[in-house]
């Protein structure tokens, strides 16, 4: 079977992930909150040469984020290896669906040593940045950049075709 099909053989987004739960004009526990339907993560590893998606990084339960202590000062990580976690929104316009926000987020793990650190005020207000249409890659290294341009424009061709300039030229490694 297809990766991008379900069993019943329609074609599925693998950038969604959360259906909205209506809420029917009742006014109660989940009214203003803030919709994650198009929303993905993408774990971009400039150290294994990879950019993947990783919906559990949603929930900080990726693979890289499991079984570490994390830290409240990144010089407590020894030996950190640098990740990236991107939050990725699709949206549609005029021409179809295309990548509206994307947003890097540092993270530094040290497996051997069960260490890590990440600025969870800066993965959240990044990820609600994606979320508003906003694209914040300017402090991701060129190699990084190239590795999460590339995942983007192979991923969805019709997607990153139809993304910003601000987007593509962000990514653009020289």
């Amino acid at each position: 079977m297809n990766m991008n099909q379900s069993s019943g053989g329609k074609k599925k987004n693998q950038f969604t992930i959360i259906k909205d739960d209506s809420n029917d004009g009742h006014g109660g526990y989940g009214v203003g909150s803030i919709s994650l339907e198009n929303m993905s993560s993408v774990i971009v590893d400039p150290n294994e040469n990879e950019a993947y998606v990783d919906m559990a990084a949603m929930h900080a339960r990726s693979d890289i984020e499991r079984r570490v202590k994390y830290v409240r000062d990144k010089d407590e990580v020894p030996d950190p290896k640098l990740y990236w976690i991107v939050w990725v929104n699709v949206e549609r316009n005029e021409n179809g669906p295309y990548y509206a926000g994307v947003a890097s987020s540092k993270l530094l793990v040290d497996r051997p040593n069960k260490r890590a650190y990440k600025s969870m005020a800066e993965h959240v207000t990044h990820m609600e940045k994606s979320l508003k249409g906003e694209v914040i890659v300017d402090q991701m290294d060129d190699h990084s950049k190239k590795l999460l341009g590339d995942f983007l424009a192979d991923f969805n061709k019709e997607y990153w075709e139809n993304s910003t300039a601000q987007l593509k030229e962000g990514l653009q490694v020289n």
